[in-house]
């Protein structure tokens, strides 16, 4: 398998999965600033999307997105406990972190990066962020992981809270 990724973006996420699986793989960085891989192909003839991360298996196939990339993983080491059985509400619940996560927190952060963002826009940005995880500091009262075990929910919410400091945004002292 092929991992394609960039240093200090989501794709850190199943970086840390396949390890966590103990699966074989090999990491291509894939700058998302330049889309040159080392060996100077363009990325974009690999993701036509650009961005990572994108997991190649070892047939051909590709798969983007990471929370589905993740669930795959932990799929292939069903022992390890990386996710919920699919079919349970446990895995729903997985499912739901990992939706949370992308389209409440990654996607919220998105504006923060971008210089042209207005000013009053990145406040509203930043107040919804904080209050979502306002939210998120709350459920992890208590449990050391989002769902109470590791599953692969955890290492998604790490990188995209560490993009705080990198856009200038605050995370106030949350105790969890």
């Amino acid at each position: 398998m092929k991992l394609y990724y960039s240093p200090g973006a989501c794709s850190l996420s199943p970086h840390i999965a396949l390890h966590e699986a103990g699966l074989a793989f090999e990491a291509v960085k894939a700058p998302t600033k330049t889309h040159q891989l080392d060996d100077g192909t363009d990325y974009y003839t690999i993701n036509p999307l650009g961005y990572v991360p994108l997991l190649e298996l070892d047939d051909g196939t590709r798969l983007r997105e990471g929370p589905a990339i993740v669930q795959y993983i932990a799929d292939q080491v069903p022992e390890k406990k990386l996710a919920p059985a699919n079919g349970t509400i446990a895995r729903a619940q997985l499912q739901a972190w990992l939706n949370f996560i992308g389209t409440e927190l990654h996607k919220g952060f998105g504006p923060l990066f971008n210089p042209a963002t207005p000013e009053e826009f990145k406040k509203i940005t930043t107040d919804k962020l904080l209050s979502r995880l306002k939210w998120v500091d709350g459920e992890l009262a208590g449990k050391q992981y989002l769902m109470g075990d590791f599953t692969v929910a955890t290492p998604y919410l790490f990188p995209v809270t560490g993009w705080a400091p990198r856009v200038g945004f605050d995370i106030p002292g949350f105790p969890n």
